[in-house]
């Protein structure tokens, strides 16, 4: 077999609003998705001290099942479900919204999972010493538990961010125009498949490794930041 990559230079503009596409979703759903995570964390966490008290709280049901739907089952019907599934209730969206909103919802899913554990990590003394500085319970979570909480998942924090923005693949079976996508479009017009899906599989390994030392970087200096600032 002959490898022959000049097939693919005229087609650099279907692979540069691909990546463009997977590049931006990946990039609303990291900011958005965490976000997320972070307020489903928290009322979980309130949820928890209030079972604790002898009162079961009906938030952190509703929370508790939200992450267990979106942790068991796969994505791919969670993203049917919201671009084939919710016109039958009368409620259609886009392909890319529907494509963002699911990639959130996963995201924030997992990431509220992953922070749960560095909150669990916490030690107690810390969330009573804060309460007895008269600390409310939110600026407690934000000054006393968040950032630990963060510093201590945060490899875990990165991974899963990776893993949904390779997961973004899937998106391209409701035809949003992704990397993906436009690896398959350009495959099925000059036939090289080879090609096109070794140049497509490089570019999400470039994506990978370069979003992983971005975080790195990222978590380098806000955690010395704070770090420094306790000191």
């Amino acid at each position: 077999m002959t490898l022959d990559f000049s097939t693919l230079l005229p087609y650099t503009d279907v692979i540069l609003e691909g990546l463009v596409t997977t590049l931006w979703l990946t990039v609303v759903t990291t900011v958005v998705g965490i976000a997320l995570a972070v307020v489903v964390a928290y009322f979980r966490d309130s949820a928890s001290d209030t079972a604790r008290d002898g009162r079961p709280s009906l938030v952190g049901r509703l929370l508790g099942g939200y992450v267990e739907v979106i942790r068991n089952t796969p994505f791919i019907v969670q993203l049917f479900f919201l671009f084939f599934g919710l016109p039958a209730l009368g409620i259609s969206i886009s392909a890319p919204v529907a494509a963002l909103l699911a990639m959130i919802l996963n995201l924030g899913a997992y990431t509220a999972e992953i922070l749960r554990a560095g909150i669990d990590s916490t030690l107690k003394g810390q969330h009573e010493a804060a309460r007895a500085l008269g600390l409310s319970r939110l600026q407690s979570f934000r000054h006393v538990v968040l950032v630990p909480a963060f510093s201590r998942v945060y490899p875990s924090l990165i991974s899963q961010c990776i893993i949904v923005m390779l997961g973004s693949a899937v998106v391209s079976q409701i035809s949003v125009f992704d990397l993906t996508y436009a690896a398959n479009f350009i495959q099925s017009r000059n036939f090289r498949g080879f090609e096109v899906y070794l140049v497509a599989t490089a570019i999400y390994l470039l994506l990978a490794v370069g979003l992983r030392l971005l975080f790195e970087f990222v978590g380098r200096r806000l955690f010395a930041y704070r770090q420094g600032g306790s000191a």
